[in-house]
């Protein structure tokens, strides 16, 4: 397979995949029924190059498009009602979400709210599904990822905090589907290492997360070890050789699939990280990085039977749980990530007021072992001081 060659796919929604097809943003819109884009990206992003770049290949076709960037690293249910007053006050008629998992989440749920009057927290996934009446209720979306990280781009799933309590939770609706997912890896090139590392580490914690999430479903654990095996081949080279345009591609790729694999479900890391990120504005790729092997730790009785094809996909010849926990903490240490929770200035203190946050998420209803809010505090203890 050449990753530098294009190529659609129609799962789950239809995918357009290829170095340098983000100049096809305006057929794609056209397509879609969208005269009248908002793009929404996060304020990290709204400077960079291929925001301008976007805007210019819309513009150039006769589509009267405009810009929302003000979403933050952890998108805020006030800047999703900032952005439904932009898109109603200009008359428009689709969503562009582009950037990495802020910019997508914000440019998701500012879709979910733009065709109707509710409020965002109606959309809360572990609440019952908002009764609204399709297809007018949502305006077409178009997705297009900047980091291989998130794999936010094929499903409505937008985490969003609530700024009253301070808490993550996760927004969706059933009958909001991306009418296509744009997976252009030149845009990606520019990604620092660092924000490389962090972001690939957030998709290899998808795919793990899910493949030991203990339900059946044989299509969601088989893009999750796809997705493992991808991105633990091309994340190093990626952070080491940026401009390699075949490890960015591979890297996109297996985000995507990884962000597929969660439509099963995650686990603990995520609980943890979402409420950390929620409290304290932390990288969300790099939180779920740091508190990985505390959990997969804790974890380990729970998920025996699924390490050796975790093991297997990351080329890791023991297939023990020792041997796989050793493969992800030699990758954890090869981009530099830090040790501790602490390291990255989250106090060491939080752990009781975090865990029982955290024990709400809907992710923690979903990890392989049950967990008490005193057994994730623990755990979150261990993130905090120990680490790896």
């Amino acid at each position: 397979m050449s990753f530098l060659e294009p190529a659609d796919w129609s799962f789950p929604i239809p995918l357009a995949y290829g170095p340098g097809r983000l100049r096809e943003i305006a057929g794609f819109a056209a397509r879609a029924g969208i005269s009248s884009p908002l793009i929404v990206t996060d304020s990290g992003s709204r400077d960079l190059p291929f925001i301008e770049n976007t805007l210019r290949c819309l513009r150039d076709a006769g589509l009267r498009a405009a810009l929302y960037g003000e979403i933050s690293p952890n998108p805020r249910d006030t800047e999703i009602e900032t952005g439904r007053a932009q898109f109603r006050a200009g008359g428009h008629d689709g969503v562009i979400a582009i950037g990495g998992g802020s910019g997508m989440d914000g440019g998701k749920a500012v879709c979910l709210v733009a065709g109707n009057d509710l409020d965002l927290r109606q959309f809360d996934y572990d609440a019952p599904v908002p009764n609204l009446v399709p297809p007018a209720a949502f305006p077409p979306l178009i997705t297009v990822p900047t980091t291989a990280g998130t794999g936010a781009e094929t499903d409505s799933t937008a985490m969003v905090t609530d700024t009253a309590r301070m808490m993550k939770y996760c927004a969706w609706h059933p009958g909001l589907k991306p009418t296509v997912a744009l997976l252009d890896p030149t845009l990606t090139v520019g990604l620092p290492p660092r924000l490389t590392a962090w972001t690939g580490c957030d998709a290899m914690v998808h795919a793990i997360e899910a493949y030991c999430v203990p339900s059946f479903h044989p299509l969601c654990n088989g893009v999750a070890l796809e997705g493992l095996r991808l991105i633990h081949h091309w994340l190093r080279k990626a952070v080491s050789a940026p401009e390699d345009l075949e490890a960015r591609g591979g890297m996109l790729v297996g985000s995507c699939l990884a962000g597929i694999a969660f439509l099963k479900g995650l686990g603990l890391v995520h609980a943890i990280s979402h409420m950390v990120g929620a409290e304290y504005d932390t990288h969300h790729g790099l939180t779920n990085a740091i508190v990985l092997p505390a959990v997969l730790r804790f974890n380990a009785p729970a998920i025996a039977a699924q390490v050796p094809a975790l093991a297997d996909a990351m080329g890791v010849p023991d297939k023990s749980f020792d041997g796989f926990y050793a493969a992800v903490c030699a990758l954890l240490d090869d981009l530099d990530i830090p040790k501790t929770l602490a390291d990255i200035g989250v106090p060491t203190d939080c752990a009781p007021a975090v865990a029982r946050k955290a024990a709400q998420d809907a992710a923690a209803g979903t990890n392989p072992r049950p967990a008490t809010v005193a057994e994730i505090e623990q755990v979150l203890g261990q993130a905090l001081k120990i680490g790896r």
